[in-house]
């Protein structure tokens, strides 16, 4: 589906967790959700014109039956519905939701404090630092839903909540939960 590897849909979990493979669905361009879902669904033609006739706000709805009907096919019914409580937790209550991609660090890295700049590499929400950097300058980057702008910035012990976590994001898509050992 994309261009490069690093654009890869790829069916296998080890390479692109459900969630991640659910998110891309749910990221489907507008103009692109009917002729997905009739391409990489089982659902009824009749309710495939249904869904692709949804405008507006409606048609999220439709991004979201398409994530869940891609993402059952490819992982299961429960995958799938693991993902989806993932994205409503994570972008309607802003909880740090189980299925996030987790990187973890030990207290010793974080004590001192840990650049974000690394944090986002590491994560995997950047391919390099001086990506992460760009990332930051356009106010790409996020701690805690809140945005960085300082590419010295640093992710420490005080960041984290009761869990020993926080959530870094690029972008408003992408997320990571860094989990503190």
């Amino acid at each position: 589906m994309g261009k490069t590897a690093s654009g890869a849909v790829w069916l296998n979990a080890d390479r692109l967790s459900p969630w991640e493979f659910w998110q891309f669905w749910r990221n489907t361009e507008d103009a692109d959700v009917g002729r997905f879902l009739r391409l990489f669904t089982d659902l009824p033609l009749d309710e495939i014109a249904r869904l692709e006739a949804l405008e507006g706000a409606e048609i999220n709805d439709a991004k979201k039956v398409l994530a869940n009907e891609a993402t059952r096919l490819c992982h299961g019914r429960e995958a799938a519905a693991e993902a989806a409580e993932t994205a409503r937790r994570t972008f309607v209550s802003g909880e740090l939701a189980d299925g996030l991609r987790t990187v973890e660090v030990t207290r010793a890295d974080l004590e001192p404090g840990m650049r974000i700049v690394d944090l986002l590499v590491r994560a995997g929400l950047s391919e390099s630092k001086g990506a992460a950097r760009r990332l930051i300058r356009d106010n790409g980057a996020r701690v805690k839903g809140v945005v960085v702008s300082d590419e010295a910035a640093v992710v420490g012990v005080a960041d984290l909540d009761e869990d020993d976590r926080v959530m870094i994001s690029a972008g408003r898509k992408r997320h990571a939960v860094v989990r503190c050992l």
